[in-house]
């Protein structure tokens, strides 16, 4: 009997991009980057960090007029006579209160800078990534038209997965997180934002209308302007936890908004960039 002989099946090759696909990428990528102001992707994402640190300007400067009015109440002074004669500052045992706030203020301040800076970069970055890819497409023609080079293959691959990375993740990222955000700590900024309103009404500090500074005008003018520091002063004093609990909860929800959820998500993004592009 003959032995059968075996046919060998052949390896199917991968398919390749043709070179008239390849110039078109290149062309696009170039596009986007030079555009880079234009993409509607980056632009939501750039609107997003705006908001952010728009709510987070306006709850800094709050805080600032809060401190500013806290800092006069503890300059009021009461006549006393208990055996001598003299002036006292209650409004002194404000200054820890004061001087919380004040912190507070300075790092809402830092992350309201921290959000104009993503506001401001995020077009660049896109832009970075789309010209990653463009470069990628460059060495895949480079490749056709002089040979299969394995370092430019392996290399124009990656570029192109860390390109889309940083031309679609990481705004998408943000994109998705303005989707996110408000339902996940609505209700804890809307509820905290009541607690700080009802505590601060006797100077009538609204958090949603803090760039108004029609209500410090108020305060320092008016029929009885003592007394209402004194007003404003012994309503912090007895609710000062709940004021100070309410701003931080309102500065962690700005740092999950701008930080903690986008990182979470950008992570994700990058691994499974890596993950694609180690497999180059």
């Amino acid at each position: 009997m003959t032995p059968k002989t075996r046919v060998s099946a052949k390896t199917p090759e991968p398919r390749r991009i043709s070179l008239l696909w390849l110039v078109l990428i290149a062309v696009l990528a170039l596009g986007a980057a030079v555009f880079h102001r234009h993409n509607p992707l980056s632009q939501q994402a750039q609107g997003y960090a705006a908001t952010v640190s728009a709510a987070s300007a306006a709850t800094y400067v709050t805080l600032r007029m809060l401190n500013a009015a806290l800092s006069t109440a503890q300059e009021v002074e009461v006549g006393a006579s208990l055996g001598f004669s003299g002036t006292v500052q209650p409004g002194k045992m404000l200054e820890p209160v004061d001087d919380t706030i004040e912190r507070i203020a300075g790092v809402v301040f830092a992350l309201m800078l921290v959000t104009g800076v993503l506001a401001v970069a995020m077009g660049p970055v896109g832009a970075v990534g789309a010209a990653m890819i463009a470069g990628a497409s460059a060495l895949w023609i480079a490749d056709r038209l002089l040979g299969p080079r394995d370092v430019i293959s392996m290399l124009s691959r990656r570029l192109v997965w860390y390109g889309l990375f940083f031309l679609l993740a990481l705004p998408g990222a943000f994109v998705l997180t303005d989707l996110l955000a408000n339902r996940f700590t609505g209700d804890v900024m809307m509820r905290h934002q009541a607690i700080i309103a009802e505590i601060t009404d006797t100077v009538e500090v609204d958090p949603a209308l803090a760039r108004d500074q029609g209500w410090w005008d108020r305060l320092t003018e008016g029929m009885s302007e003592v007394d209402r520091y004194r007003e404003l002063a012994s309503n912090i004093w007895s609710r000062a936890d709940e004021l100070i609990a309410s701003y931080l909860a309102l500065l962690s929800v700005y740092i999950f908004q701008i930080f903690v959820l986008p990182a979470l998500l950008v992570g994700a993004f990058f691994i499974l960039a890596r993950f694609f592009a180690s497999r180059a």
